[in-house]
């Protein structure tokens, strides 16, 4: 049982610490001090403070954050959707990384998922050359579905692609009712 993690929807002031959290653990060399790097598929940015405010500001999503010590340790976005409640953007600080806070993270996302969107199912999508992080997901649940997605070539506000193979893999995970229905 993963013990429950307090959370708490992002607002507009948290833009500029978030965008340097998700920055930090997915890009350049700070990324490098955890396991969920994509420095080595992706240079730039993995995202602007334009592409998060106006997530934030979406009736339809939520971005959820987990702080210590006053600071934004990890967050974690969720969109409401016609094909079901997405998934994106789970990101824990580099140096934090391995400890159980993403395992934690992802099992509080779900919870909200189902309180609050009323989600049977939450879908992602994974760059399919994150095998590592694939695995990851696997062992808590989610199952490649065989459908790929192209990755946004062309589009800097996603990142500046190393290599022209990139696609992303989609995975589904049926969620559990807990509230004995």
């Amino acid at each position: 049982m993963i013990s429950s993690l307090q959370v708490r929807a992002a607002v507009a002031a948290d833009v500029d610490a978030l965008v340097r959290l998700v920055n930090s653990a997915y890009r350049g060399a700070s990324s490098k001090a955890g396991w969920t790097t994509e420095a080595d598929l992706l240079g730039g940015q993995r995202i602007d403070a334009a592409m998060l405010a106006q997530l934030i500001a979406r009736s339809d999503a939520v971005v959820l954050v987990h702080e210590a010590a006053g600071r934004i340790i990890a967050c974690v976005a969720l969109e409401n959707g016609p094909q079901g409640c997405y998934l994106g953007m789970l990101t824990i600080s580099p140096t934090l990384q391995s400890a159980g806070l993403g395992s934690r993270l992802l099992a509080a996302a779900e919870r909200w998922a189902r309180a609050n969107f009323g989600a049977d199912s939450i879908h992602m999508t994974v760059i399919e050359q994150r095998e590592e992080l694939i695995a990851w997901y696997e062992r808590r649940g989610y199952r490649p579905t065989g459908e790929y997605r192209p990755f946004p070539y062309g589009d800097p506000r996603y990142g500046l692609p190393k290599r022209n193979d990139l696609r992303f893999a989609v995975l589904l995970k049926p969620l559990e009712d807990h509230s004995g229905r």
